[in-house]
């Protein structure tokens, strides 16, 4: 009896071996949905900067106030009639007061 208890406990084993480690196994099975969501993601977010994007390229051929808007943040241009104003912040502009006061009256 416990020769067939043996052979029956090894033969459950090499059924479940294919199950667990071979080549259609659960745990590959896992490993490829943890892959699947990793590039769902990758792929959302491709998808929100494509949408953003071509809204962004919409705006620019529409209409004036994009290329403005771009115009003024990146390059700093200003209309006619304006008064630009730069502010320094953090340490450069503790810099660039201090350099004036360093040199004293020159005359």
């Amino acid at each position: 009896m416990r020769v067939v208890t043996y052979i029956l406990l090894a033969l459950v084993v090499l059924l479940q071996y294919p199950l667990w480690f071979g080549k259609g196994s659960w745990l590959k099975v896992w490993d490829v949905n943890q892959k699947l969501e990793a590039q769902k993601s990758i792929n959302e977010q491709a998808l929100q900067r494509n949408a953003a994007l071509d809204a962004e390229v919409r705006d620019l051929k529409r209409g004036t106030d994009a290329i403005e808007e771009r115009a003024r943040s990146e390059l700093g241009m200003i209309k006619r009639g304006e008064v630009f104003i730069h502010i320094i912040e953090g340490a450069a502009a503790a810099s660039a007061v201090a350099a004036p006061s360093a040199g004293g009256n020159v005359k």
